[in-house]
């Protein structure tokens, strides 16, 4: 059975104007179907805009759709009974850390959740040692959050999530306020709960860097998925996530430009470690 389940999902923002009159009806998500395997990196990518953020806060059940369904483990998340076992099935990492921090200490902060969920003391100590050794922060446990640095406030907040044992994180656009050091810290971490810990990932970006190691991609565009497939698959389709205003990786980039220069070089190159390897193949045969 699949984590996560989107049937047809639809979901419209009512918008008004300054006396709170109705103004009109944007349509953010409009017949999404998508599917998420148990212990998959997922990437979903878009411009602003898009629904990708829309998409992230109904498998959270922060929105309900407004047609089609949604379910986390098999749970319908529209039904009010469910919600609660849900947001322990599926934590959400959002954009800003301080919006998610609340403790005055770390290791306080990354137990709160825990503790929410009545979970005894002992416990939620391990759990704390836990999130905060495979998020490399066990060493700041006891200093103050605003000492930290942003890469550092965002593995606080994500530890948090972890120590409530979720099956799912979606992370909903956690690099946006980082700079690329900050950036590179929570991607590795992403990877590390995937790939060691066998949590499914959701990540929600614009950095098309970021999702060169996921298992499968979702491009939205004007609440649909344009798109699907692997990375490769994704970026080697240049010109169609051109028109949808979205860049490639850089060494896509450049191995497309070269391409069409002339190189008889592969499409979908992800990485300069790739590319560089190409280019020395073709020197050799030269």
């Amino acid at each position: 059975m699949a984590i996560v389940e989107a049937e047809k999902l639809a979901y419209e923002y009512i918008r008004r104007d300054d006396e709170g009159n109705v103004d009109g009806v944007v349509r953010a998500l409009d017949g999404v179907d998508l599917k998420v395997e148990r212990g998959q990196f997922i990437a979903v990518l878009g411009g602003n805009g898009s629904g990708k953020s829309t998409l992230a806060k109904h498998i959270n059940a922060i929105l309900y759709p407004a047609e089609g369904t949604v379910t986390v483990d098999g749970l319908d998340t529209s039904k009010e009974e469910n919600i609660w076992e849900i947001r322990q099935k599926a934590g959400m990492v959002f954009q800003n850390p301080d919006n998610q921090i609340i403790g005055s200490v770390v290791e306080e902060d990354v137990g709160f959740g825990p503790e929410n969920m009545g979970i005894p003391t002992k416990e939620i100590w391990e759990r704390v040692d836990e999130s905060l050794k495979i998020l490399g922060m066990d060493e700041y446990r006891k200093h103050s959050p605003s000492r930290l640095s942003g890469g550092q406030k965002q593995r606080v907040a994500i530890a948090g999530v972890v120590a409530m044992h979720p099956s799912c994180i979606i992370m909903d656009e956690p690099t946006a306020m980082l700079d690329p050091s900050g950036r590179r810290e929570v991607i590795r971490a992403a990877r590390a709960l995937n790939d060691v810990e066998k949590i499914t990932v959701i990540l929600i970006t614009h950095y098309m860097e970021e999702v060169i190691h996921a298992d499968r991609v979702f491009v939205m565009d004007h609440g649909r998925i344009a798109m699907s497939g692997t990375p490769r698959e994704i970026f080697s389709r240049v010109e169609e996530l051109k028109k949808l205003r979205l860049d490639v990786p850089q060494a896509t980039m450049l191995s497309y430009e070269l391409k069409a220069a002339g190189l008889p070089l592969p499409d979908g190159i992800l990485s300069e470690e790739e590319l560089v390897d190409k280019l020395c193949q073709l020197y050799v045969t030269m």
